[in-house]
């Protein structure tokens, strides 16, 4: 599944990366949320491969709506929801079915995951470094329950639209319409937290796109995101703490890669002169907080 809104050359090559995969069993249906102009449906109907469709949303769904119409559209059994700047290595899909093949309770699989830049070099970021520190260990690895939700809960290290879903999982949850930034996140918290299994494969198979103005980075620099991830990770605690998961609740609580990540983000909202985005990325990086407990809220101390 490839949601569709964006740069119509990095489009191409990533409709290119899923026809040159050395699995030829595969379908990629292109979901077009109301893009403008007609070269993107002009070059996907010139392609002339069968095993490609191309669906158009009546008015622009975003973000979350698009992912959920991901879900809906799906018939497989398995899928992944790519991004349509993102690349595939000619070996995912065939990767991606030796693994399921090994491990068919798995829930989601993350391959390893290479990312690159706007022109397609290969970068690793702070936020790329970050993540790298909190990814479990190298080889195959396997994460289940409070394992999982921990690991999540501690630094969100996985790449979304790198990620093979079993189908019947992620249509139970779907994505939650009031996150835009934590969708992802509250969507593995869910799992975990119904005893789902991940399985984590560090053989680079994907390429990820890092843009400066992804939806998260404008959000950032504001605080917005942060807003957003505070409210979450409320709930998440919360919920640890009700099902006795003591180690995730104490992730949730601490959230100490959200709050460093508002820390690194005080500089640029100085310099922009904002002050509302400066208390609230302040706010959420130096921010006390009091356990939640089951059937509580949680409140700021100062």
């Amino acid at each position: 599944m490839m949601p569709f809104w964006g740069d119509l050359g990095q489009f191409r090559d990533a409709v290119a990366s899923v026809r040159a995969q050395d699995d030829p069993d595969w379908r990629l249906v292109i979901i077009d949320d109301h893009f403008p102009g007609t070269e993107h449906t002009e070059f996907v109907h010139g392609i002339g491969d069968e095993r490609i469709t191309l669906v158009r949303n009546e008015t622009n769904l975003g973000v979350a709506g698009n992912f959920q119409r991901s879900i809906d559209l799906a018939t497989a059994e398995y899928l992944v929801i790519m991004g349509c700047d993102d690349l595939l290595a000619p070996s995912y899909v065939s990767r991606m079915r030796e693994l399921v093949a090994r491990h068919p309770d798995a829930d989601y699989l993350q391959p390893g995951v290479q990312v690159i830049d706007d022109s397609g070099r290969h970068v690793r970021p702070l936020a790329d470094r970050v993540k790298g520190y909190y990814r479990p260990a190298r080889g195959v690895t396997r994460l289940t329950g409070p394992d999982l939700a921990r690991s999540v809960l501690r630094g969100n290290w996985t790449y979304f639209p790198s990620i093979l879903w079993k189908r019947e999982t992620i249509a139970s949850f779907g994505f939650r319409a009031d996150f835009e930034v934590v969708l992802d996140l509250a969507l593995q918290f869910d799992i975990a937290t119904s005893g789902g299994t991940l399985v984590i494969d560090s053989a680079v198979t994907f390429f990820y796109r890092r843009h400066s103005e992804s939806v998260s980075s404008t959000t950032a620099t504001s605080g917005a995101r942060f807003d957003e991830e505070r409210r979450f990770f409320d709930e998440a605690e919360a919920r640890c703490r009700a099902l006795g998961w003591t180690a995730a609740a104490r992730a949730a609580h601490h959230h100490w890669s959200s709050r460093l990540n508002a820390a690194t983000r005080i500089p640029s909202a100085v310099l922009a002169r904002d002050g509302g985005g400066f208390r609230s990325l302040s706010g959420h990086a130096l921010r006390a907080r009091r356990s939640v407990e089951p059937g509580g809220s949680g409140g700021a101390s100062r």
